[in-house]
């Protein structure tokens, strides 16, 4: 654990020992690179996820081609099975250590002063312990803990390099960032490679551009995603199935507009509680007429921008308090209650360039979104709605592997709004209808939303990996910040609870993880393309034509593939944009009405009348089989 994450003792004691091992080969890889370029300066490098990384700038700039000898020098610092030391500094001699070039780098030959360690040594409170790791003639700040000694890092893979900035900060100069991950034994790791290049075979953003799904465009923006026509139609799809069990649980579906003023977010939270990963406000036009007649600075600007000396506007963080100016734009009986308002409302948020990631990680998705406005003695039956509506897609999309974790307040935070009294209750209804799922669920202290604690579904797809995907929050704070109320049976007004839900999450995320789930091999329901009709020749054609209209008049998406290939050659072409089936049309089929039909997975199912096949299909797709 590096000295740029603070953390208590007791927080590093609860590391677990396979990340115990990777920090270790973080250094064992830092060493490894010092070794073969000596003027690299390093920042830090903490175990993550699957691995681990460092920062670190030099002139060299590392490649894939270079990993094999980096990892050569690694397995000979594991074979010498130098010892991890741990040494408490004084400020004074950490000091020293960073001028001489000796932090972050190799005590046996001094260099450049180590600019990210003067730095983080500054960050450092008055009489708080500066401790550092020592292996071989590599020392570096750091907190730990290691494992004893190298020999134990010899498991090892380096996996990827990109770009990073100093903590974050884009102004700060750009870093390279190399990864790798560790594991105990060579069969866990060869295993973890295993499914990384399955991985990379069903990688979203590779199949994407293949499929014709989605396109991202540096005019555009990135991290803003366009959906290619046969990306709008799996999103059709998806929107339909959802807004279909929408409809059998009561839900209005809204439409709110992709921007709002600032006093709108200010009273929600969401400005300024998350303005750092926010789009920039927008000025009105008088304001910025004004400032330039005043020959104003930029900083006057956001300044009065952010405490509300000047009016603006904020492209849409969130949904919810478009919704509840919609239902505070009327008044409420608890006869009325619950209110269910549904939106697939796109939203904004700045997310920092070197995170963008396809359509997983962007800065504008659309939520299928909606907020339930209710009494509190119809929370818990509303919670369970929630639920049991993300049970049926997950289901219905064969994610059966899941586990739900609650997300809960951290007491002793100031980030959280509202009462304690409130909190209380809206943990409780939750932890109550988590109980009623029969599955296995965690309690996780400090990852509540700033309004209100949340049921997560974090889903495992077919290659071991985990997903966030549906949420269910509830919320006894917004309703008291807008001062929403409804009319009781005692005649008085009544503040309702909130509960937000999201099952997709995002259409953007959501969808990318169904290309990799199913590697672009999308349920025949879902497919953008459900058959392609494949003639011999010229002269059947026509018999081609009107078995795609007889298709298509029933509701299926068809296309002929009118080329002049031969029919091998379409059938491949075919299974390679993972069209579910193909009928081919040879004269034979032409004369007595049937196709031939060919699954992409299962080949040649045989010949059929159309109508048999048609009435299988329509079967196929209205009961969303997979």
């Amino acid at each position: 654990m590096n000295m740029t994450d603070r953390k208590t003792l007791d927080e590093r004691q609860q590391l677990t020992d396979l990340e115990c091992l990777r920090h270790s080969c973080a250094h064992v890889m830092a060493t490894a690179i010092l070794r073969l370029w000596p003027e690299a300066q390093f920042a830090y490098g903490p175990p993550i996820d699957n691995g681990f990384y460092y920062d670190f700038d030099m002139p060299h700039r590392i490649t894939p081609d270079d990993f094999e000898k980096i990892e050569a020098e690694m397995r000979k610092i594991a074979r010498d099975n130098q010892r991890f030391e741990r040494k408490v500094v004084s400020r004074d001699d950490a000091q020293a250590l960073a001028e001489a070039g000796r932090l972050g780098g190799l005590t046996d030959r001094p260099g450049a002063p180590s600019r990210f360690k003067l730095d983080l040594i500054a960050k450092i409170p008055d009489g708080e312990e500066i401790s550092c790791f020592q292996n071989g003639e590599f020392i570096d700040l750091c907190a730990g803990p290691h494992v004893g000694h190298t020999a134990k890092c010899k498991h090892v893979k380096l996996l990827a390099v990109s770009a990073s900035f100093y903590l974050g900060d884009e102004s700060k100069g750009q870093l390279q960032r190399l990864y790798g991950t560790a594991f105990e034994t060579k069969e866990l790791l060869d295993a973890y490679l295993h499914r990384l290049e399955e991985a990379k075979k069903r990688d979203h953003r590779r199949l994407g551009k293949e499929l014709g799904l989605f396109h991202i465009d540096d005019m555009v923006g990135q991290g803003l995603i366009l959906w290619k026509p046969k990306g709008g139609l799996v999103r059709r799809a998806l929107e339909a199935f959802i807004t279909e069990e929408l409809d059998k649980q009561g839900y209005a579906q809204v439409f709110t507009p992709h921007i709002g003023k600032l006093d709108l977010y200010r009273t929600s939270g969401h400005f300024p509680y998350y303005q750092a990963s926010q789009f920039p406000a927008i000025a009105e036009r008088s304001v910025l007429e004004q400032l330039a007649d005043d020959h104003a600075t930029c900083a006057t600007l956001c300044n009065g921008l952010a405490d509300g000396t000047y009016e603006g506007y904020l492209l849409k963080p969130m949904n919810c308090p478009h919704h509840i100016k919609i239902y505070a734009s009327d008044p409420h009986s608890y006869r009325d209650l619950p209110v269910r308002l549904a939106e697939f409302g796109t939203v904004y948020r700045w997310e920092q360039s070197g995170e963008l990631s396809g359509m997983t990680r962007v800065r504008g998705f659309t939520q299928d979104d909606a907020h339930i406005f209710c009494t509190p003695a119809q929370v818990a039956a509303e919670v369970t709605g929630c639920l049991d509506l993300v049970k049926k897609i997950l289901g219905t999309l064969g994610m059966h592997e899941y586990r739900v974790r609650l997300s809960l307040r951290d007491p002793a935070s100031d980030k959280y709004v509202g009462s304690s009294d409130n909190w209380d209750k809206a943990e409780a209804a939750l932890r109550a209808s988590v109980q009623t799922l029969g599955v296995a669920y965690t309690e996780e202290i400090g990852e509540a939303a700033f309004y209100g604690p949340k049921i997560d579904f974090v889903v495992k797809d077919v290659i071991g990996r985990d997903w966030q995907l549906g949420t269910v929050q509830v919320d006894y704070n917004l309703p008291v910040r807008f001062g929403l109320t409804y009319i009781g049976a005692d005649n008085q007004p009544h503040i309702p609870v909130m509960i937000h839900r999201a099952p997709f999450g995002s259409m953007e995320r959501f969808t990318g993880l169904l290309i990799e789930h199913f590697a672009g091999k999308f349920p025949t329901w879902l497919a953008p393309e459900q058959v392609r009709i494949l003639p011999i020749s010229d002269k059947t054609l026509a018999a081609a034509e009107a078995a795609a209209a007889k298709l298509a008049a029933a509701g299926a998406r068809v296309t002929v593939d009118r080329s002049a290939d031969k029919i091998g050659a379409k059938i491949r072409l075919a299974r390679l944009e993972r069209v579910p089936y193909m009928l081919v049309i040879g004269q034979r089929e032409a004369e007595d009405g049937t196709v031939s039909i060919r699954h992409r997975d299962r080949d040649d199912l045989g010949a059929k009348p159309l109508d048999e096949f048609l009435a299988q299909l329509t079967a196929e797709i209205r009961t969303r089989s997979l």
